[in-house]
């Protein structure tokens, strides 16, 4: 595919979503020199950010619903499809029975990208390991046999999508991106993958989507599946050794002709880097383990990573300090929408924690979520659809359970509900384990609420 191939057609993005992607599609495809429609089901009102980021392009919007004869035989010829939209959507069903062109951003972005592709995903703990590998390689800029002039960070994080900049992203560059398992599952139809990829961890995610945990193995395993094995090229596969399921897969996948494998954990970091990293966390030494592997294979010093471990920030929303409060210091963690990574905050403090958890049901178990709870927190403050099930599971871990466990109704209900049981020298994490569709549009949403109810118990 080249550029070319989209200037005068006329081009389809398929949702607009809340994180960027159809944005950077439909940006991308007006450059291009395309005729661009946007579709999605959701209202104006709440798409109003979005709306103003492609409001110097030109543009016809369909919102609050799809319409059929965009996808039919008179419609656009091609179609960019978020993410988020399932295969078996019957407006898609309705395009491939009229013979258009469907792809998504995140294939266009690999078929053009001229820069070598760092791609990292997994459940828990890809989205600082993205952002850390970045630090770290930005850090080796200028140094004597690292081969790259800039580095490019972006993909499912933190509205960073590329595709509308390609054109400025050269072959000397790197770019580093985040992946979800849906972006995968597209990347897959086109048989592509980065030429290094990292994986975080496995555990059950996006259940109600992918239905089992094997289909979504299955879908993260496609970042190696894919992966261009030239012997004379760049091919890199990095394992997490302590993942039950990734180990598994470095066995099947080391000594392949073409391809280099490493394992990173969080026992490798040496004493020197960890004191230096700011990070709490066993989790999060796992992350910075998991970042060194691409920082050491792309060449870049050790001296210029130890200054870079030491000036890496915490990126929003993730075991992010809000405010100390008469002596309790809040947290916003909303970004751990599983129950390992809120497992993983738990687990990042010795003082008593009080934890704000629950929210939209993706069909995941809660057993171990109940069981850290009912060893590491003082209070559970329960919010959402899951919240009766997640009391569920404190209680079978241990029936008689210290725990003090509250249910509420709203996050300013539940903010005051932490604050009414907590002391000097607590920590109260907002770690939900769920997504936050059921109260809030997205995960950011449900973090500003949260900060919001916070700050207020200073007025």
């Amino acid at each position: 595919m080249e550029i070319d191939f989209f200037k005068g057609k006329s081009v389809l993005v398929m949702g607009l979503g809340q994180f960027g992607g159809g944005v950077d599609s439909a940006r991308f495809a007006c450059r291009a020199g395309a005729k661009v429609i946007v579709t999605d089901q959701t209202s104006p009102e709440t798409l109003a950010e979005p709306l103003a980021q492609m409001a110097d392009c030109s543009i016809e919007i369909h919102l609050s619903g799809h319409r059929e004869e965009d996808f039919g035989p008179e419609g656009p010829e091609v179609i960019i499809v978020n993410p988020a939209v399932h295969p078996d959507n019957r407006y898609l069903a309705l395009a491939r029975e009229n013979d258009k062109y469907i792809t998504s951003q995140i294939e266009v972005f690999f078929q053009l990208c001229p820069a070598p592709i760092v791609g990292i995903t997994g459940a828990n703990g890809k989205s600082t390991t993205t952002a850390l590998t970045a630090h770290l390689l930005k850090a080796g800029l200028g140094a004597d046999d690292v081969g790259y002039q800039k580095v490019w960070l972006g993909g499912n994080i933190g509205n960073r999508m590329l595709l509308s900049e390609i054109w400025e992203i050269r072959p000397d560059h790197v770019v580093v991106l985040e992946l979800s398992s849906f972006q995968l599952e597209q990347l897959a139809r086109i048989r592509k993958a980065p030429k290094i990829a990292l994986i975080t961890n496995l555990t059950p995610n996006h259940l109600d989507r992918h239905g089992t945990f094997e289909a979504y193995c299955a879908a993260k395993e496609n970042i190696f599946q894919f992966q261009p094995t030239d012997p004379t090229d760049l091919c890199i596969s990095i394992f997490n050794s302590d993942d039950l399921v990734t180990s598994q897969w470095f066995s099947r996948y080391n000594g392949q002709s073409g391809r280099t494998c490493l394992e990173f954990s969080d026992r490798d970091v040496p004493d020197s880097l960890a004191k230096r990293f700011p990070l709490a966390g066993k989790a999060n030494r796992s992350n910075l383990s998991a970042a060194l592997k691409v920082a050491q294979s792309l060449h870049v010093p050790d001296d210029r990573i130890a200054q870079a471990v030491e000036t890496f920030r915490s990126l929003p929303h993730r075991l992010e300090p809000v405010a100390t409060i008469n002596g309790v210091t809040w947290y916003d963690d909303s970004i751990a929408t599983t129950p390992p990574s809120a497992i993983a905050a738990l687990e990042a403090f010795e003082c008593p924690r009080i934890i704000l958890a629950g929210g939209y049901d993706k069909n995941l178990p809660f057993d171990e979520f109940g069981a850290a709870i009912a060893s590491h927190a003082k209070a559970a403050v329960l919010i959402g659809k899951t919240a009766p099930k997640i009391a569920k599971a404190i209680y079978q871990a241990d029936p008689n359970t210290p725990v003090q466990i509250e249910f509420t109704a709203s996050m300013v209900e539940a903010v005051q509900k932490c604050a009414e049981i907590a002391c000097p020298g607590d920590v109260v994490l907002l770690s939900p384990a769920c997504a936050s569709y059921d109260m809030f549009r997205n995960f950011e949403h449900r973090a500003a609420a949260f900060k919001e109810c916070v700050l207020s118990l200073c007025s």
